[in-house]
């Protein structure tokens, strides 16, 4: 039995298909490839020295996603896969409705098909939108402010319905607040296309020259030195939240939400301070006004998933520059982009083996 893991070539997908090769699963990777590279789970397999098949597919394709699972025998699934760019879902709503909430509405009809019941689902904090009680915990109440952030909570409504309709249904929306930071091996990490929208591959492709400056939005929040304040986690420790939340899905039933952080805020002045004191690296900024819907300080609650899923980040802020630093610094250019190369998938439903 194998867990099927959807846009396991992503960012975070591919830092979960090392954990879950790392404990002993067996994993089928589903990905479209439309904002991620093939490269990627080359790499996957080097770092764990095993292999596993990949289909070139979208969840928009139920006759294909149908095949997988007849070809494949699922136990649960781990679902990454969808739009994420908060910007770009405001340009083009109805293709991140159709794409995120969609492709998962296709992905439970054919795991309802398959008897496959246990979902963790890849949510994020955005579904809380701007709130000013802090740390926010779970039950905060949700009025997500952008497209991308409402096909999220829209999902989750689905999920819950559809769990509330059959309760064998086993479902964990996890809450991703910001994932930063790489494997340690330097192999794999964030590779975002064109210019960063997120703060720390944007601090590490200045360092690496690729960016001139880096552009701080807002420096006259209520915070302790006029900068925004989130809750960054590192990658790794957010993928290894995957796993308990893999297990308890696999041996419960019901539907529930987590948040997954550190608790802990940092300003963009800190992040980049911490940045410059690992690396060495001198980071140059300006200062831009603020972004519409940005709020001044967000940090979660993660006492829930301390207590019900066993688990807690353990890297600190220095671990996840460190990391971010080497991935960058091996990888100016990320994963080699040249479409010539031979990729590890050949055709729809090609298989990658080490």
């Amino acid at each position: 039995m194998a867990i099927l893991v959807t846009g396991g070539a992503g960012y975070i997908g591919t830092h979960t298909c090392v954990e879950l090769l790392n404990e002993g699963y067996d994993i089928v990777v589903v990905d479209n490839f439309s904002n991620s590279n093939p490269q990627s789970l080359r790499r996957v397999s080097e770092i764990t020295g095993k292999s596993f098949p990949i289909y070139e597919t979208d969840l928009l394709d139920k006759e294909g996603l149908t095949e997988i699972f007849a070809e494949s025998k699922i136990e649960a699934v781990i679902h990454f896969a969808g739009l994420k760019s908060v910007g770009e879902s405001v340009s083009i709503p109805i293709h991140y409705y159709q794409n995120n909430i969609t492709g998962t509405i296709i992905l439970c009809e054919v795991m309802q098909q398959f008897g496959v019941n246990n979902l963790v689902f890849s949510s994020s904090a955005t579904v809380y939108g701007i709130t000013d009680k802090m740390p926010i915990l779970e039950n905060t109440a949700l009025r997500a402010i952008n497209p991308y952030g409402r096909t999220k909570h829209m999902i989750e409504e689905i999920l819950r319905d559809v769990t509330f309709a059959d309760p064998s249904w086993s479902i964990a929306l996890l809450r991703y607040f910001n994932p930063i930071g790489a494997h340690e091996s330097g192999r794999i990490g964030e590779d975002p296309n064109g210019i960063p929208n997120n703060l720390m591959p944007y601090i590490s492709q200045v360092a690496v020259g690729k960016r001139k400056q880096l552009q701080i939005f807002g420096n006259d929040y209520p915070t302790r030195d006029g900068t925004g304040i989130r809750d960054y986690i590192h990658v790794t420790d957010l993928a290894i939240g995957h796993l308990r939340a893999l297990e308890k899905v696999q041996t419960s039933t019901g539907i529930d939400a987590f948040n997954l952080g550190t608790g802990k805020g940092y300003s963009v002045l800190e992040m980049v301070a911490a940045f410059e004191k690992v690396t060495g690296e001198l980071i140059p900024y300006r200062f831009a006004d603020r972004r519409p819907g940005d709020s001044s300080i967000c940090y979660a609650d993660v006492n829930k998933a301390k207590k019900e899923l066993h688990w807690q980040a353990t890297r600190g802020i220095e671990k996840m520059c460190e990391d971010t630093w080497r991935w960058q610094g091996e990888n100016p250019n990320g994963y080699k982009k040249n479409r010539n190369q031979k990729t590890p998938v050949q055709h729809a439903m090609g298989f990658f083996n080490a």
